[in-house]
């Protein structure tokens, strides 16, 4: 009884801050450059956009702030103006890391998203489906992106929890692009090993890769991803020691297919459900479900006879 009145506290807490959160302006500050064609950008934004690329871009930013570089300016530089006065930039490794930003600009015609944020501004639905998948189900997740999202979000979050090793040292200037290599054999040992026995690892190695952008929600994952693989490892001790490992084959299936209609009703309701409510369910799977899971393997932990399947 008293989990459920903590459970409702939470939920109205969190009603309370997506209210606050919309009515105050938050929810739309990071969709401004993400959803503005760069041949319309301003002066303001230009600058804006070279301050999201690390400190380093702070050196340029008063040639740029005093030739008063807009959207269309920006588009017709390249390696020869950037290399010149008024510019002058003569660090390759910053040159080419502007050049390169430029080049992503030109294709998709607006800021790519750089932070959970921005990513959750541009892709709403998409956000909440691997929220909620990846908590759900890792595995069959991770496949379904494999086989249907493998260039835009399998791959980089692949080369994120399993990196290639290099000799050459990455300098910390360069931004951060999306790898579209093709995976090496370690990379792809690597990766599956974790995929089938630690998959809420690859998560977790995932969050801690964006540490220095979101500081406290990359902490929030990496616990939440601690909780559930204890809780995995519970129900497979369970199955084990209640002489049940026959029926995980069915199990197995029966989570498949309960897994599969979730993911088609997501895709039937999603154009009808408000933002609101949206933005209700990220934030409560994304910052309370974590408290949530420390209570179920407390009791699961201390009272594992009466959590038997």
């Amino acid at each position: 009884m008293a989990t459920t009145h903590v459970q409702c506290g939470i939920r109205q807490g969190v009603v309370l801050l997506v209210y606050y959160w919309s009515s105050s302006g938050e929810e739309d500050q990071h969709d401004v450059l993400i959803s503005k064609p760069v041949s319309r950008w301003s002066p303001e934004e230009v600058l804006s956009w070279l301050d999201n690329m690390g400190p380093w871009a702070q050196l340029y930013r008063g040639p740029i702030q005093q030739e008063n570089v807009n959207g269309r300016l920006l588009l017709m530089l390249g390696d020869e103006e950037l290399s010149r006065p008024p510019y002058s930039i003569e660090n390759q490794a910053h040159r080419r890391a502007i050049l390169s930003e430029l080049d992503r600009l030109k294709i998709l015609g607006v800021k790519p998203p750089q932070n959970l944020w921005e990513y959750k501004a541009v892709n709403a639905g998409k956000s909440l489906f691997l929220l909620y998948a990846l908590k759900s189900s890792p595995r069959l997740t991770l496949f379904y992106l494999y086989l249907f999202d493998y260039t835009e979000t399998f791959l980089p979050f692949l080369h994120t929890c399993c990196p290639a090793v290099t000799d050459a040292v990455q300098s910390e200037d360069s931004s951060r692009l999306i790898d579209t290599q093709v995976p090496n054999q370690r990379q792809w040992a690597e990766f599956l090993v974790k995929y089938v026995l630690l998959p809420y690892q690859l998560i977790a190695e995932f969050a801690w890769d964006w540490l220095a952008v979101h500081y406290w929600t990359s902490r929030f994952i990496i616990v939440n991803a601690m909780l559930l693989s204890v809780l995995e490892a519970c129900t497979l001790w369970r199955l084990c020691i209640g002489a049940r490992i026959r029926t995980l084959p069915s199990r197995m299936w029966s989570h498949f297919w309960k897994i599969s209609s979730q993911g088609f009703a997501f895709a039937l309701m999603w154009p009808f459900v408000p933002q609101f409510v949206c933005n209700c369910l990220f934030y409560w799977a994304l910052y309370f479900n974590p408290i949530i899971n420390i209570d179920l393997v407390v009791q699961r932990l201390i009272h594992p006879e009466t959590h038997a399947l």
